[in-house]
């Protein structure tokens, strides 16, 4: 693809004559930043792996301890790559920075399926039930559902994305009222059993998980990757892209059904975390001078990781309050998303 595509509507399309960046200047910008920012993460990893471990550096009980440790920076990481690369996708595809697959009813859609199992198995059905049997068939649902409304509403006479978006944020707040209307007829201890399963937290990941997980969104952000041209005419909107030669509605379902696996997959490992990806997104467009996605993957994905790390590092360790992470996450990010909005003023 032409270097000349590598520009989106935030700008003109310009010739460049250091790739993907304005000048000298811009690329050394973002070298440092990333590089910033993946020290931050390593540090941060570093933390969760060797901090407060009773036994001394070196010997074996210290690797055992580090080893078990090792599960939460793993699953941190897939969360991150996950939210990260199908935000910077998504918003890339809607041509809109405010709107996240989460907004869309991924999570409640997560929600509505935790209900039902709880409210039609009861808690130890649930809890029987366990395994990656269950887990994968959670998965599949979860994109099924997704692939599904993305195929109804882009193949009609009228397809439109912006018809898309508006279904599937009425979806989602259905899903929601639906899930409602199921937890106030649980007992106490089946919403008890529930509410744990609805909390977004590192520590909700179940180990057995991470063989299908891993392979599963390593092959999706990498798919996505390997579409960062596609993706960077697909942001010049669809008129232009259509222009340049790509068939707009093959990518575009392309692009959706591997944000949707990521989704599915990060959301069915840790529980909803609404607003991650859009943090970590914001931080990439602002952090990376330019609007190449080659570029904006590593620096949302890198920015993602110090940010959830670290944050998991301080609040383990320092505040002892483990599970607030997500509280965290979820109210930095929704003040940044409500920042953004009022600076935009529409969605």
């Amino acid at each position: 693809m032409p270097d000349l595509l590598t520009t989106t509507t935030a700008g003109p399309v310009r010739a460049r004559r250091t790739g993907a960046f304005a000048d000298a200047r811009a690329a050394r910008r973002y070298r440092l930043v990333l590089a910033a920012l993946i020290a931050v993460g390593a540090a941060a990893a570093a933390g969760i792996l060797a901090w407060d471990n009773p036994l001394p550096v070196g010997s074996e009980g210290f690797w055992r301890i580090a080893r078990l440790r090792a599960t939460s920076v793993v699953v941190i990481a897939v969360v991150v790559v996950c939210q990260a690369t199908a935000t910077v996708a998504f918003q890339t595809v809607t041509n809109n920075r405010v709107i996240t697959p989460s907004i869309m009813g991924f999570e409640a859609l997560y929600v509505a399926v935790q209900t039902a199992a709880v409210y039609s198995l009861g808690a130890v059905g649930v809890i029987a039930l366990q395994g990656v049997p269950q887990f994968a068939l959670q998965v599949v649902v979860m994109v099924g559902f997704s692939m599904l409304l993305y195929g109804w509403l882009l193949s009609g006479r009228y397809a439109n994305l912006h018809v898309v978006l508006l279904v599937g944020i009425v979806l989602g707040g259905g899903l929601r009222s639906v899930a409602t209307f199921m937890q106030r007829l649980l007992t106490p201890s089946e919403f008890d059993v529930l509410t744990a399963r609805l909390f977004g937290s590192v520590s909700n990941a179940d180990p057995s998980y991470l063989p299908i997980v891993v392979p599963l969104c390593a092959a999706a952000a990498l798919g996505l990757h390997l579409l960062s041209a596609r993706l960077n005419v697909l942001a010049l909107g669809r008129d232009v892209a259509v222009g340049l030669g790509a068939d707009h509605r093959r990518e575009l379902m392309a692009v959706l059904l591997l944000v949707s696996v990521l989704m599915a997959a990060s959301t069915a490992l840790v529980g909803p975390m609404t607003f991650l990806g859009f943090l970590v997104a914001s931080i990439a467009y602002q952090a990376a001078p330019t609007h190449d996605h080659r570029h904006l993957f590593p620096m949302a994905v890198a920015a993602g990781f110090a940010v959830l790390a670290g944050a998991y590092f301080v609040l383990k360790n320092v505040f002892y309050a483990e599970g607030a992470v997500s509280i965290l996450i979820e109210a930095v990010g929704g003040t940044v998303f409500l920042v953004v909005l009022l600076r935009k003023g529409r969605l």
